[in-house]
């Protein structure tokens, strides 16, 4: 597979390394392929990188600004949010995900496939700001960021998602008292408003809103802290070409 991306990843070993991207390379590998049974339908799996479902924020002092910078702008956030969604904007749509499209899980974007989505600046200005600034340097350009809204009664099914090499941080806005939680690896979760949650989706997880208040949380995909620079150059070049060849 990688020998389609040769001239370009061959640019990246000069500047960075022979060596540099030997994890990559192994993530293509079937022999070096090591994963747990609760990661069997992710995509890829990329060696040397957290096996742990759950991951603590405290253990990666990169991620520091970000969600300290996300915990004071998040009464900020959730008054925007609010705000957005009481005046029925425009932006906010049905979640579109692989499991389908459902009526009860509604985003709103600020990051959509591969562009910033600029009108949220004038919906969501203090989430924006946040997204240019602290978080932009954390953000996988492959894939998202936007404001999950779980209506009341809402159930997402237990999946995988598409690999390991970038994680999900969850900042918790609006969250309901109780009957709402995020089960990853068969371990329950409630979010904290105003506090971040951090997990490796490539790992089986569901969620379920059994309240009757909606739930809401800014999901933002970003780099697993453990990636060097030159994996992180080499992935977008090598997840964009696959793109392109399977026409996704």
């Amino acid at each position: 597979m990688l020998d389609f991306f040769a001239q370009e990843l061959s640019s990246i070993r000069q500047r960075y390394g022979s060596h540099s991207l030997e994890r990559v390379e192994a993530m293509f590998d079937p022999q070096q392929q090591q994963r747990d049974p609760m990661q069997e339908d992710a995509r890829y799996i990329m060696p040397g990188l957290s096996t742990t479902p759950w991951l603590d924020t405290a253990d990666f002092p990169k991620l520091a600004p970000l969600v300290s910078t996300l915990s004071m702008q998040s009464a900020a956030i959730k008054s925007e949010i609010h705000q957005a969604i009481n005046r029925r904007t425009a932006l906010l749509e049905n979640y579109d995900h692989y499991l389908g499209r459902q009526d009860d899980w509604h985003a709103l974007y600020l990051f959509q496939n591969g562009a910033p989505v600029t009108a949220a600046a004038q919906e969501v200005p203090a989430t924006w700001e946040v997204f240019n600034r602290e978080l932009r340097d954390w953000h996988c350009p492959l894939l998202e960021v936007h404001f999950s809204i779980l209506r009341p009664g809402a159930v997402i099914k237990p999946h995988c998602d598409l690999w390991n090499f970038t994680l999900n941080l969850h900042l918790a806005v609006d969250i309901p008292q109780q009957d709402c939680s995020i089960i990853v690896a068969g371990e329950e979760r409630a979010w904290t408003e105003g506090e971040c949650l951090l997990f490796d989706y490539s790992y089986v997880h569901e969620a379920f809103n059994h309240s009757e208040q909606q739930r809401i949380c800014l999901l933002m995909d970003i780099w697993h802290p453990d990636l060097t620079l030159a994996e992180r150059e080499a992935l977008i070049i090598v997840i964009k070409g696959i793109r392109e060849l399977l026409g996704e």
